[in-house]
């Protein structure tokens, strides 16, 4: 099965909002094995509309759209599916009372272009909206399918995972399931290298490497009779991987590298502090973006100047006229100091430049020390990153992260 992906909106095509959509649905199609080919983007335009429902149609089994089922005149998705369909909108009854419901559960009045949003092409099956007022809806005919979803992610999401999964699941031969591996550390091309026979020559299950934002994964892809054959097929191959990539492998599917650090953190009862200073609270953040680290993490302490970091973590004076506040020696100090500072097992520290002026030839924008005390024990390690200032401040918060990780993971 091949589907396309049409965006509606000229909030799009001029750059107002970033289309989420489009990437949240290919990655899922591509779950359940269906094959997403092109993703076409359109304005609120009755006669382009109409040849992008042509082309996509002409090349695609399904076409899934996302906005233009709103209650305005512009709002043409709707209206031009069922012309294309060659179908009349019939109001329903039932759904215009829901939506005046919604109305009055916000305490808002209901207004009359609302009722536009109760039309539906005959015949199509419905698809609810328990999260806006849009519904949705499914034109399946002559062998293609029209799936039409409301713009705004918190009701695409749920309506298609709700509704649309279960309808085009029945559809689909077998069952196809992937597994992510997520590695850290290292890049995309180091990565594929090390399992480039597993990528070459797989084809059932398939490996196929990814590049994000600080990560590199590899998604293995398997399509069997049912679900716990697919998993049979990949288990080994994700084994294989993980002995290959070994530590710079720290988890799977929807793990973030954060939460994977609060877990270890939370099952050992570990307290920590942390000791800031480029980072600006980044690290922090981070580690408390996991539910629940409130029982471990302690404090968190931006001590941007040399006076913050003397008066606050007891960084000695002399250190830092010796050494410079961007040191290993700094960032040690850093780290124990905290530590003792909030009675915590480990303090973690970050001290570097994150530009854009103010580097040196001996010290240059982007070097990063990061420092570590577990019990008292006390490492660092020094960095070199590339990019703007707020990419540094973001790696370097990550990269704390993941030496925490690989630390833990050594000695607990």
């Amino acid at each position: 099965m091949i589907a396309e992906i049409l965006s509606v909106g000229t909030e799009l095509l001029l750059g107002d909002i970033l289309n989420t959509n489009a990437q949240y649905l290919s990655k899922r199609l591509a779950d359940l094995g269906i094959f997403v080919y092109f993703q076409t983007v359109v304005g609120d335009n009755n006669e382009r509309l109409k040849k992008a429902y042509d082309i996509a149609f002409k090349r695609a089994d399904v076409v899934i759209t996302t906005g233009g089922l709103g209650p305005t005149k512009d709002d043409l998705t709707k209206e031009i599916g069922a012309e294309y369909f060659g179908k009349n909108l019939i109001l329903h009854e039932d759904l215009l009372e829901e939506i005046k419901g919604y109305f009055k559960k916000l305490n808002r009045d209901f207004v009359k272009s609302n009722e536009k949003q109760a039309y539906f092409p005959e015949g199509a099956v419905i698809l609810p909206n328990e999260n806006g007022t849009a519904p949705g809806c499914i034109i399946d005919e002559k062998g293609k399918m029209l799936i039409m979803l409301p713009g705004p992610p918190f009701e695409m999401i749920p309506m298609f995972e709700n509704y649309v999964v279960p309808y085009i699941k029945k559809y689909i031969d077998g069952a196809i399931v992937s597994k992510v591996i997520r590695t850290f550390g290292i890049g995309e091309s180091s990565m594929a290298e090390k399992v480039s026979d597993l990528i070459e020559n797989m084809t059932n299950p398939t490996v196929a490497p990814y590049a994000k934002q600080n990560e590199a994964i590899l998604r293995i892809t398997a399509r069997a009779k049912d679900e716990f054959e697919a998993k049979k097929l990949i288990e080994p191959i994700a084994e294989e991987i993980k002995n290959r990539l070994l530590d710079y492998v720290y988890g799977e599917d929807d793990d973030t590298l954060e939460n994977v650090v609060g877990r270890m953190l939370l099952d050992k009862n570990i307290t920590i502090s942390t000791a800031e200073s480029c980072t600006g609270g980044l690290l922090a953040a981070k580690l408390i973006n996991y539910p629940g680290i409130s029982k471990v993490f302690i404090e968190g302490a931006v001590t941007y100047s040399n006076e913050a970091k003397i008066s606050r973590l007891k960084v000695k004076k002399e250190t830092l006229q010796k050494y410079g506040a961007v040191s290993s020696q700094v960032a040690a100090e850093m780290a124990l100091g905290i530590a003792k500072a909030s009675n915590t097992r480990i303090g973690i520290s970050t001290t570097g430049i994150a530009g854009p002026g103010g580097g040196s030839d001996e010290k240059p924008v982007g070097l990063v020390y990061i420092g570590l005390c577990i019990d008292g024990n006390v490492k660092t390690v020094r960095y070199n990153f590339s990019g703007d200032r707020q990419k540094i401040r973001e790696r370097a918060a990550m990269y704390a992260i993941d030496y925490l990780r690989r630390e833990l993971k050594n000695i607990f």
